[in-house]
C-alpha cells in the first residue's frame, strides 16, 4: 500500500511516505510560495511532486492516497482540485486529499477523539470538533489580522522590542537588539528583508527563535512576549471548548519551545476552563494527514467541506 500524509505550513512542506513497504520522512523547510496572500498551488505543486517521486524513482509512481494538511484551508477556492490536477498530471493518485492543517493537526493530536487542537507554528488557530455536527474555528487569521500567540507574532514582537531598544526608547530589549545584529546587522537591513519578501510572515517568525533564546538568558521583555503567546493561544482554545470537561491538545513546531510556552498556555487556560482535561498530542499534522490517507484507502473518509475535501481519480 502507497500512501502519503504531508503538512503544509508556513514554515515549509513536510511528510511521511509509505512506499513500497519504506517509510520516508522529508522536510523542505523554504517558504511556501504566496501569491496576493494564499498558497500560489501552481509553485506549491512542484515541490510535493519531487517529494512523492523520490522512493519512486526506480518504479511505478502510483500512490493509493495522498492527504495533504494545508495552510489557509477553509478559503482556498480552487486549490484542491488546481492541486489535484497538478498531482495527478505527473503521479497516479487513487485518492487525494486537501485538508486544513488544523485538521490534520486536530487528528495527530487526539486521534480522533472529540475536543480542541490548537495549531501553532508561523500562524496560529484553534479546532474545536466532534467530527460531527461541532466545527468551531478560532483565529487563523493572518499574521497582518490575528495568529495571536504563532511565531509570526511572537518574532514580530521580539525584533519590536529591539527596535526600541536600538532607538533609545522604553521597553526596549538590549538582549533582543543584540540577536538582531547577529542575524541581520544593521536594523536598516531588517527592514528591506521584511517588507521586500513573498512572505513576511515566515521572516517575523523565524526571529521567534532568538526570542525563546534571550527568555532562556532571563530577559524579562523576551520571557513576557512567551508568556502573552501561550496566554493568547489559550484564550483561542478557551473560545473553541466545548461540553463538560472539554479535551484540549496542541500541535505545531512553536510548542518545540517546549515549557516556556507550554506552562503560560496550561496555566492560562485552566484559569480559563477550570473544568479542562489537557492532553498531551498523540502525534503531529503530518501523523493526521498520514491517518487521513490511511482511512481513505479503508473508503471511510467522506467528503465533507469546508476542512476536507476528497477526489478520487479512478
Amino acid at each position: 500500500m502507497n500512501i502519503a500524509g504531508i503538512d503544509v505550513g508556513g514554515g515549509g512542506v513536510r511528510g511521511q511516505l509509505e512506499f513500497q513497504g519504506r517509510a520516508t520522512l522529508f522536510d523542505d523547510g523554504r517558504p511556501v510560495p504566496r501569491i496576493n496572500g494564499k498558497v500560489d498551488v501552481a509553485r506549491l505543486a512542484p515541490r510535493i511532486v519531487d517529494a512523492l517521486n523520490a522512493p519512486s524513482a526506480q518504479g511505478t509512481r502510483r500512490y493509493h492516497a495522498v492527504a495533504i494538511g494545508m495552510t489557509g484551508v477553509p478559503g482556498l477556492d480552487d486549490a484542491p482540485a488546481e492541486l489535484s490536477r497538478a498531482l495527478s498530471r505527473q503521479l497516479d493518485i487513487d485518492t487525494f486529499i486537501l485538508a486544513g492543517d488544523v485538521l490534520t493537526t486536530h487528528v495527530g493530536s487526539l486521534e480522533y477523539e472529540p475536543g480542541v487542537v490548537v495549531a501553532a507554528g508561523t500562524g496560529a488557530i484553534a479546532l474545536g470538533t466532534d467530527f460531527e455536527h461541532i466545527w468551531r474555528r478560532v483565529d487563523g487569521w493572518g499574521y497582518a489580522l490575528g495568529d495571536d500567540g504563532g511565531g509570526a507574532w511572537i518574532g514580530a514582537r521580539g525584533l519590536r522590542a529591539a527596535l526600541r531598544a536600538h532607538d533609545g526608547r522604553e521597553d526596549g530589549s538590549a538582549a533582543l537588539l543584540e540577536r538582531l545584529h547577529a542575524v541581520y546587522g544593521h536594523p536598516s537591513k531588517l527592514v528591506a528583508h521584511t517588507y521586500d519578501v513573498p512572505s513576511p510572515a515566515h521572516v517575523l517568525a523565524q526571529f521567534a527563535t532568538a526570542v525563546a533564546e534571550a527568555a532562556h538568558t532571563g530577559d524579562p521583555i523576551a520571557n513576557g512576549i512567551w508568556r502573552d503567546a501561550g496566554r493568547c493561544l489559550a484564550q483561542a482554545a478557551a473560545a473553541a471548548a466545548f461540553g463538560s470537561q472539554p479535551r484540549v491538545s496542541w500541535g505545531g513546531r512553536l510548542f518545540d519551545a517546549g515549557q516556556l510556552l507550554l506552562d503560560p498556555f496550561t496555566t492560562s487556560l485552566v484559569a480559563l476552563v477550570p473544568d479542562v482535561r489537557v492532553v498531551s498530542p498523540s502525534g503531529t499534522s503530518t501523523d493526521g494527514a498520514l491517518a487521513l490517507a490511511r482511512k481513505a484507502t479503508r473508503g471511510e473518509v467522506v467528503h465533507s467541506p469546508p476542512y476536507l475535501y476528497v477526489m478520487t481519480g479512478r
